[in-house]
């Protein structure tokens, strides 16, 4: 990873919000319905399948985005839009019918119907260290995730001092690639390597299958 942070900020930018040492600081809380729909198309690899997210990048736990990231096969799109403290705090609750009927986000009615219909709350904080390379006219995101974790103190969302469970074997992080249409070769030999291994990878999975683990050791203690 470390010859090939090098190799990159040869080549592109570091992405504009990091802060002095190119990294900034991700918290995520994943909502699911009542089935568990969004956990278990994961593990049956569905085409079509999407997930929802509150997220605050940082210490600025007051700007709070809402985020649906839809995935179909191997192509993915992410929507989002910013929710007030309070419209959070309804959500969290579970009463979202002021906040329905007083937003303009097409993005937050869809998910106050998806609460209301499906039965959709919040089920694990996911939390990482990110370092992100930019290639702005051609949009391509490369990200390095460092030290994820999972917690299910959803109450502590907020103020961060959540308990957090680690989710990948210690010094095991995660590269992603992300770009429009086409990878420039120039980018792509750059990350061409007999020890990156290309697999499917979700941070929502892995970090609800790291909680009930933590709930099993608990009532074995």
């Amino acid at each position: 990873m470390l010859a090939l942070k090098q190799k990159l900020s040869a080549i592109l930018e570091y992405d504009a919000y990091a802060g002095n040492n190119g990294k900034y600081m991700i918290h995520s809380l994943y909502f699911d319905d009542y089935k568990d729909t969004c956990a278990r198309e994961n593990v049956s690899g569905e085409g079509k399948r999407f997930k929802y997210r509150i997220r605050y990048y940082g210490d600025a736990s007051h700007r709070l985005w809402l985020e649906k990231k839809e995935k179909q096969n191997n192509y993915c799109h992410k929507r989002k839009c910013p929710i007030s403290i309070e419209e959070y705090r309804s959500i969290i609750e579970g009463d979202v019918s002021e906040v329905f009927w007083n937003t303009r986000e097409q993005l937050l009615k869809e998910f106050c119907t998806d609460i209301v219909t499906k039965r959709f709350m919040p089920r694990v904080i996911i939390n990482y260290e990110r370092e992100a390379f930019v290639e702005t006219i051609s949009n391509i995101r490369i990200t390095m995730d460092y030290n994820i974790s999972a917690s299910d103190e959803i109450d502590r969302f907020l103020e961060g001092d959540y308990l957090k469970i680690p989710v990948l074997e210690k010094k095991k992080h995660v590269l992603e690639v992300k770009f429009d249409d086409v990878l420039p070769s120039y980018i792509k030999a750059v990350l061409q390597s007999n020890i990156l291994v290309q697999q499917s990878f979700s941070k929502y999975y892995l970090g609800r299958i790291a909680i009930q683990e933590k709930k099993k050791y608990c009532k074995v203690m």
